[in-house]
């Protein structure tokens, strides 16, 4: 395994990489030729290329990309397309590159590339190797979050026409339908031997610091080998949206040490009934349900200005 300066080194030099866009993201379908060419054009050899435009095929395309061995591994799609990557990668010998090109792009969000293929090609060309962690859920790694109730029934249920013509907003016009009818969970939270019990229909655990394309916190980031567990809101739907509005209005400000916010590496999450799991937008299972963070399990091309711990 090379370090992370001679990676960076290697990748700088050499320019071999593989691409891989999921064409049914938001904006993957138009964006794939351009970033096909912006790579070439930046001088990078391009030893596969792949856009995928149907269901199932992306683990294979990102398979047969690693399989020609590149340095770099650039993965274009949202959180969904980036967390498949990011697992496929863990300890691997290889940095993923990302091209945001999904609905909230949390995780690029969290490693500080914002959305917009100008910044993400200069990242790529410019930037260094950092690692960050994962988190692993069951025994599903992922990059950016966990969750549990409303906010899982709402990915399984969301039109993906619908996601691709109003993006994020998608999000919410789907949980208004379905509120009316979810039942509260009462939820139970196993950490550094403490018990947390609460009435919520939204649990979330996550590994990098954004949400919906907004700040958990001002402090909760992907490389600080924690997790941050948190209800959104109690019993009644009045203060589930009321939480979510607040999430999104004041995370910027808000830290780690304030209430309801649980930072460990590992808990283990019960609820009283089976409730539905989705990770990075994914559908996955069921409570009960173990987490835990791999640290510095995944190398990724970050700004050159990024902390490295």
């Amino acid at each position: 395994m090379r370090t992370k300066q001679e990676l960076t080194e290697d990748i700088r030099r050499e320019r071999r990489a593989a691409l891989v866009v999921n064409a049914r993201s938001r904006r993957g379908r138009q964006l794939y030729a351009d970033a096909h060419d912006r790579l070439l054009a930046a001088g990078f050899e391009l030893l596969g290329a792949y856009a995928v435009d149907r269901p199932g095929e992306l683990e294979n395309s990102l398979a047969a990309a690693l399989a020609h061995k590149p340095d770099l591994l650039v993965a274009g799609g949202g959180d969904g397309t980036i967390s498949t990557a990011g697992r496929m990668l863990a300890h691997r010998d290889v940095a993923l590159g990302l091209l945001p090109l999904g609905t909230t792009n949390n995780f690029a969000r969290t490693v500080r590339i914002e959305p917009g293929l100008d910044q993400a090609i200069a990242t790529l060309v410019d930037g260094k190797v950092i690692d960050v962690d994962l988190g692993i859920a069951g025994d599903m790694p992922f990059t950016n979050h966990v969750g549990v109730g409303l906010s899982a029934e709402i990915m399984i249920n969301v039109p993906s026409r619908l996601k691709r013509v109003i993006g994020r907003v998608a999000y919410p016009i789907t949980a208004l339908g379905l509120l009316t009818r979810h039942r509260p969970l009462r939820a139970t939270v196993r950490a550094d031997g403490r018990e947390i019990i609460f009435q919520t229909h939204q649990v979330y655990v996550a590994n990098g610091g954004f949400h919906a394309g907004r700040p958990i916190t001002a402090d909760a980031h992907a490389d600080d080998r924690l997790l941050v567990a948190y209800p959104v809101g109690g019993s009644s739907r009045f203060h589930l949206l009321r939480e979510t509005a607040r999430n999104a209005l004041t995370g910027h400000r808000r830290t780690l040490r304030e209430q309801p916010f649980l930072a460990v590496g590992e808990l283990w999450l019960e609820t009283d009934r089976p409730a539905q799991v989705e990770v990075d937008g994914e559908p996955c299972g069921e409570t009960p349900l173990r987490v835990a963070v791999d640290p510095n399990a995944l190398r990724i091309m970050a700004p050159p200005d990024s902390p490295d711990l």
